[in-house]
């Protein structure tokens, strides 16, 4: 192996739960591939992720994938420093797909193989791009910062700081139980949407009454037989999201909306690649209240926790990334917040919120500086943590 990197090349790949995803990024901002094969059409007729069927997907698309990706990079394989692949979190089936195809490809290769958390990876989706804006217009980003990553199967709060190459990452808060991004989904499909609902409730909230519903949440204590040995809770930030899915359903069967939402689901069941806002004369003004209302409460729980957070820790600025950052009202009402504090807030493009493999390969630049590889045990971890 090299001692030092030559070309700055890096191949990500992404397959933690969904989506098979290759990327080549150079010195971990210049992106010169990002593809994703989607699994959408796969577990839609599900209203969620089937792990069989998606590890199926990802030995189905991991090799066209990756081809794309060095074919649209206009690199082969020699041109590498590394190759970089998601540990965990995610679905372990879905995981070691990746894992096995990158071991493989780095050994036959003689590359470096970079393991890179998965939440470390939407945490340099912002960082990727910030790095991009510092080229050209000289901004920069003040540390220490905030990183809410919120997604369907994460809600967590990180402090990101940065000693010399490397970056360190403290939990400070995290959900109980459903992510924000699963109560959406779970919400969507509760009410007849379609697969995934996060987009969904996201077009369809502008069209309802926001304050129709007043959802409230509870204050939130972990339970002491749920507590970890190896996590301090003193100032954590807690987070939970069952509790308003619960009180939709109960919404919709006090106010009888079943009917509603049977008729709904089996119309837009007929009508498979339907856009929301195509699917507009299918809801009564009552769906679109309760809908907007749900959204409003999640938005509003993960904006009052996250700047208590950033206040109580004096942070010079604040990331917001995961698939639920691409969610219009709440990078709406963060800016609003953020700029009345006069704290900088970044996010990323809609393009990288979502699960990438350019994440990951900018995530592993810093680990290639510093030697941070893979060792012949490298497998899948499902339930991988990030920071301390």
């Amino acid at each position: 192996m090299s001692e030092k990197p030559q070309s700055g090349l890096i191949l990500g790949i992404e397959s933690s739960c969904d989506e098979t995803a290759a990327a080549v990024v150079r010195r971990g901002s210049d992106i010169l591939s990002n593809v994703v094969a989607s699994q959408i059409a796969t577990h839609s007729p599900y209203g969620g992720v089937v792990p069989e069927l998606a590890s199926r997907e990802h030995l189905r698309n991991i090799v066209p994938v990756v081809r794309a990706a060095l074919s649209q990079a206009g690199v082969g394989f020699t041109n590498l420093d590394a190759i970089a692949v998601t540990e965990g979190p995610g679905l372990a089936g879905a995981l070691l797909v990746g894992i096995s195809y990158a071991k493989s490809l780095a050994f036959a290769l003689n590359k470096p193989l970079i393991p890179v958390n998965h939440l470390e990876g939407h945490i340099h989706a912002v960082l990727l791009e910030h790095a991009q804006l510092r080229a050209t217009q000289s901004e920069s980003l003040e540390l220490p910062a905030l990183a809410l990553v919120v997604s369907g199967g994460h809600t967590h709060l990180y402090l990101v700081q940065q000693h010399g190459e490397s970056w360190a990452y403290r939990n400070l808060g995290r959900t109980l139980d459903d992510a924000a991004g699963e109560a959406f989904d779970k919400v969507a499909k509760l009410l007849g949407l379609g697969y995934p609902g996060g987009p969904w409730i996201d077009a369809l909230a502008p069209h309802g009454n926001p304050g129709a519903v007043p959802f409230s949440f509870a204050q939130i204590k972990p339970k002491t037989h749920r507590k970890s040995s190896t996590m301090d809770f003193a100032g954590t930030t807690f987070f939970s999201f069952s509790g308003i899915k619960t009180a939709v359903l109960r919404y919709t069967q006090t106010h009888s909306m079943s009917a509603g939402i049977q008729q709904r689901s089996s119309r837009l069941a007929a009508l498979p690649g339907i856009r929301p806002l195509d699917a507009l004369p299918y809801f009564d003004q009552q769906a679109l209240d309760l809908i907007a209302s749900f959204q409003r409460a999640v938005v509003d729980d993960l904006r009052r926790k996250t700047f208590r957070a950033a206040e109580q820790y004096d942070v010079a600025s604040l990331l917001v990334s995961g698939g639920v950052a691409a969610n219009r009202e709440l990078r709406v009402r963060f800016t609003a917040e953020a700029a009345e504090r006069g704290l900088p807030i970044a996010f990323p493009s809609l393009t990288l919120s979502t699960d990438n493999a350019a994440m990951i390969a900018a995530a592993a630049w810093p680990k290639l500086l510093t030697k941070e590889f893979a060792g012949d045990t490298l497998t899948a971890e499902p339930a991988l943590a990030l920071g301390r």
